[in-house]
Order: structure tokens, then C-alpha cells, then sequence
């Protein structure tokens, strides 16, 4: 695949991640992370990953801003703050091809426990949302994807589906700011994607504008469905991936 279609695959894959994001309320890191990661190097996926949910969640807060939950915001989102720096700083320090079966593993996990117990949640507690954020901005900073930790952590309080995408959008927001530091300071993003920026902005924006408008239509469980089996197929080519030595994440 030459460079040309390898960029405009990419970013078709952005915008599509994006929307989906969006309606399914896991963010778009879980799809985006390990599909981008068969075209570009881990590293720099993850930078370019941070910059897109940068531009995604400040675009779903201005969306959604009139139903944000802000007690569960701090609630969750200072934890996953705290955390996401922890992982951040040791995914430079570990080998890269664990981190793809971590992820591999966490998304065959994830999908297969919601897609067979519908009602699989948390309790509503402090403890649990707490826990939660730390887990997932941990997850966010090491392998570049929490959304699905926070999503399952936030369904626990049966928030409204506007409500639960606005809040979401607002933890996530605080999360890739302080990851996408980070990384760039680690010198993840070389100068020849700097480019790339001012794409997946508008990219964002549109995925995240598209993505209202869908939700406002479609029945939230059909769609969940289609995406949790899409996330089981992205775990499971992961984990093959390592096995074989096929690096699937580069």
C-alpha cells in the first residue's frame, strides 16, 4: 500500500471512528487505536490518536454541553487524570508488543462479557466511579484506550444517553490532554505528521456531528451490538497477530 492510500485509509478511518464513538459512548480510541495501528507505527498512533480525541471531545462538549454531569465528571474524571500520566509515562518503558496483547486481550474481554450479559454494570457508588476512572485512565495512557472502562463505569449510573456521551466526552477531554502531552514531549508525532493536525480537527468535529444526529435516530441497543462484535474482531486479529509474529501493531 503506498503512502497516498495509506494516509487517505487512515483518515476515512478517523472520521468513521469518530461517529461511531460517539453514538456507542465507549469512545473512539477502542476502534481507532488498533485499526490505525496496522498502518502506522504504535507510537505515533498513539500521538495522532491523542490529538484526534483532543479535537473529538472538546467538539461533544460543545455538542452536549447543556447535559454534562458534573459531580460525576470530577468524580471519575480526576482519577483518570492522575492515572492516564502514570500510563503514559510507562508505555515508553516497556516493550510495545505486550502492550498490543494487553489491548488485544482487554478488547476480546470487554466485548465478549457485554455481548453475552446484557445487564452487566457497576454499582452506583463513589468507590466504583472512582475505581473506575483510575482504571480506565490508566488503560488510556499504556495502550491508548480506556473509553470502554469508562463507558461500563459510567452506564452504572443509568445516566441519559445525552447526558452519558456529554460527561463521557468531558472526562475523556482532561484525560487526552494530559496523555497527548506526554507523548509529545516523549516524541511520539515526527514532524512529517504535523500536517495531519488540522485534518483530524475537522475530521473530529464532523465524526462528532455526525455521530448526534444518528443517535437521535437509532435504537441505542441494535447499535451496541454491532459494535461491541466489531470490537471482539479487532481483539481477536490483535492477540493472532502477536501469536504469529505477524505484528499487527507495528
Amino acid at each position: 500500500m503506498d503512502f497516498s492510500t495509506t494516509v487517505l485509509l487512515f483518515f476515512l478511518l478517523a472520521f468513521a471512528s469518530e461517529v461511531i464513538g460517539t453514538i456507542s459512548g465507549f469512545g473512539s480510541s477502542v476502534f481507532f487505536v488498533p485499526l490505525a495501528g496496522m498502518l502506522f507505527d504504535f507510537q505515533t498512533t498513539l500521538a495522532l490518536t491523542g490529538i484526534l480525541h483532543i479535537f473529538s471531545t472538546s467538539a461533544q462538549v460543545l455538542l452536549f454541553r447543556k447535559s454534562i454531569n458534573w459531580k460525576l465528571t470530577l468524580l471519575i474524571g480526576i482519577p483518570s487524570v492522575v492515572m492516564v500520566m502514570c500510563g503514559a509515562y510507562l508505555n515508553n518503558k516497556i516493550s510495545l508488543k505486550y502492550a498490543e496483547l494487553a489491548m488485544g486481550i482487554f478488547l476480546i474481554a470487554f466485548a465478549v462479557s457485554f455481548l453475552f450479559n446484557k445487564n452487566l454494570k457497576l454499582q452506583p457508588s463513589a468507590f466504583n466511579a472512582v475505581t473506575g476512572g483510575a482504571v480506565a485512565g490508566f488503560l488510556a495512557g499504556l495502550i491508548g484506550t480506556g473509553g470502554a472502562i469508562r463507558g461500563a463505569t459510567l452506564a452504572a449510573f443509568d445516566l441519559p444517553k445525552n447526558a452519558f456521551v456529554a460527561t463521557s466526552a468531558g472526562i475523556d477531554f482532561a484525560v487526552d490532554l494530559s496523555r497527548t502531552v506526554i507523548y509529545l514531549a516523549n516524541g511520539y508525532l515526527r514532524k512529517e505528521y504535523f500536517w495531519f493536525i488540522p485534518v483530524l480537527m475537522v475530521l473530529a468535529y464532523a465524526g462528532a456531528w455526525t455521530g448526534k444526529k444518528i443517535l437521535n435516530k437509532m435504537p441505542q441497543e441494535i447499535f451496541k451490538k454491532v459494535v461491541l462484535s466489531l470490537i471482539l474482531s479487532v481483539g481477536i486479529l490483535m492477540v493472532y497477530g502477536f501469536i504469529s509474529g505477524s505484528n499487527i501493531i507495528r
